[in-house]
């Protein structure tokens, strides 16, 4: 996957960007999804103000992590709207947004608020409680099985469905998760956080299924006023 790395975004948008405060963030009451040529601008932004806090709240909470974040871009156009977390060869965490996924934002809250969430799970170290709770779920549906007499077959298959079933269960709390810590770094980086969860009345709510790995849209919208009314 070819990606563009921050500081090619902020060179790209360094002639244009200008300091920006809370009160003069995007503003509009009225929608719209951000033109192709926005995007660098106004995820550059973003960047600027969000990695600091970010950073600070993850030395603050786990010393031991890297938390010298790489934000970056998947310009491919053919990539579905998406935004993941990762870490490479030296467990330096990296946050990835597809570009199709940053032109259907409305407003910078919406870019914030997906970069504190990204961001929170790196901080929450949800990748590594997710590996934890996929083997341990095949493990116990490996167990069952083979005490009930199954066949290898049989075991090889209940050690799948174990480790579905937990990855399914953990998302939706980490999701939860990485929303709440998500909103209070982005509303301390001076975003509107509310205003940024928006994007969930926009995608489809998956949360209903049986094995969808994300909350119902609406928890997670409550989850980050909740968060909000916090601090």
């Amino acid at each position: 996957m070819r990606i563009i790395p921050l500081i090619l975004i902020l060179v790209l948008a360094g002639c244009t960007l200008k300091p920006v405060a809370q009160s003069t963030v995007e503003v509009a009451d009225e929608p719209r999804v951000l033109k192709a040529e926005d995007v660098p601008e106004r995820f550059a932004i973003a960047v600027r103000l969000m990695r600091p806090v970010v950073s600070e709240t993850c030395k603050a909470s786990s010393p031991d992590l890297n938390c010298d974040f790489l934000i970056a871009i998947d310009p491919n156009p053919g990539s579905a709207p998406n935004a993941f977390q990762s870490l490479n060869e030296e467990g330096q965490p990296i946050l990835i947004f597809t570009l199709t996924l940053l032109e259907d934002m409305y407003n910078v809250d919406e870019v914030a608020f997906v970069i504190g969430h990204e961001g929170a799970h790196h901080i929450l170290r949800h990748l590594e409680r997710q590996d934890q709770s996929v083997r341990g779920g095949a493990t116990l549906f490996e167990v069952l099985a083979a005490a009930l007499g199954g066949s290898n077959r049989s075991v090889d298959a209940a050690s799948e469905i174990g480790a579905a079933v937990s990855r399914r269960n953990y998302s939706k709390t980490f999701e939860l998760e990485a929303d709440r810590l998500g909103a209070q770094m982005t509303q301390k980086a001076g975003f509107d956080a509310v205003r940024g969860a928006a994007y969930f009345t926009r995608i489809p709510d998956v949360g209903n299924r049986f094995f969808g790995t994300h909350p119902r849209n609406s928890d997670r919208i409550a989850g980050v006023k909740a968060a909000v009314a916090e601090l």
